[in-house]
């Protein structure tokens, strides 16, 4: 519904959105879809991402200032806490929509991968959220009752094998959100996952393999792959005051298809190449 009149389900909210890159991106979208909702906030990328994207449209669009951000240096954390609390004063909610693999932009297979490369995919696509929650928490920026989402992929699950050294990252980041969310429900701040279905975004479309995978779960899912759109109207819900006591869980955003074995599309499609043929 990003173009549909919202439910003011944020108003007076704010917020940081990390990694939007450009209009296809989920973090895109959801900056979107809380500006619709009635909620400020701050955009945030790498300064590699904000001059090879074209973030400043979403920026003049949602009236949301940029703040650069390598999410590896404690520095540049540090100093975009500084600036949303000069910007914002505190904020509501955080998305973290950031997921990076020099492995698999240079094609190494998992066997096979770089290990600096591999400290690099799991420092910026995991470990960056706890620097992230970690100086948010130093700067007493994060209002009680907040909400933290990070998305992430059914791959820290179930191994795809082209999504390589990814899979791992993203077990790592389900894992530090459920550790963040147990440390921060004193203050009711709730820190999630999302496990958003294959999307055609940029950073999906540029993985080996991806038009297979998408097509995979959209026959597999029943109600089909959700879209960035779809996604986004999701995270709302989850930083809005209705999901207060949601914590610590990887909530799957992908049509059914994690409790699905196999659809009838699926055995009509395999039968059709490999059934039985008459003589």
């Amino acid at each position: 519904m990003s173009e549909e009149k919202g439910y003011g389900l944020l108003k007076g909210k704010k917020g940081i959105i990390f990694g939007a890159l450009d209009d296809r991106s989920i973090a895109w979208r959801v900056a979107l879809a809380c500006k619709r909702e009635g909620a400020d906030f701050v955009l945030s990328n790498a300064p590699i991402a904000l001059r090879l994207g074209e973030l400043n449209a979403l920026s003049e669009e949602t009236d949301a200032p940029i703040f650069p951000c390598d999410v590896s240096k404690d520095e540049d954390v540090e100093k975009l806490m500084t600036q949303t609390k000069e910007a914002l004063g505190s904020v509501d909610f955080i998305l973290h929509a950031i997921g990076m693999s020099p492995n698999i932009r240079k094609k190494k297979e998992y066997n096979d991968l770089n290990y600096a490369w591999l400290n690099q995919t799991l420092d910026i696509s995991a470990i960056s959220l706890h620097r992230v929650l970690n100086h948010a928490e130093k700067a007493e920026i994060l209002n009680d009752g907040g909400s933290v989402v990070a998305l992430t992929f059914i791959g820290a699950q179930r191994i795809f094998s082209k999504y390589s050294d990814m899979n791992d990252a993203k077990a790592l980041l389900e894992s530090i959100a459920r550790n963040y969310g147990s440390r921060l429900a004193k203050r009711g701040i709730r820190v999630n996952t999302v496990s958003q279905a294959p999307t055609k975004t940029s950073a999906g479309t540029g993985i080996k393999g991806f038009d297979g995978m998408y097509t995979f779960a959209d026959m597999i899912a029943p109600l089909g792959n959700p879209s960035a759109d779809e996604c986004a109207d999701y995270c709302v819900t989850l930083f809005s005051d209705l999901t207060r006591k949601v914590t610590m869980q990887n909530l799957y955003h992908d049509g059914g298809f994690v409790t699905c074995g196999i659809s009838e599309a699926m055995i009509e499609g395999l039968n059709s190449l490999y059934g039985d043929k008459e003589e």
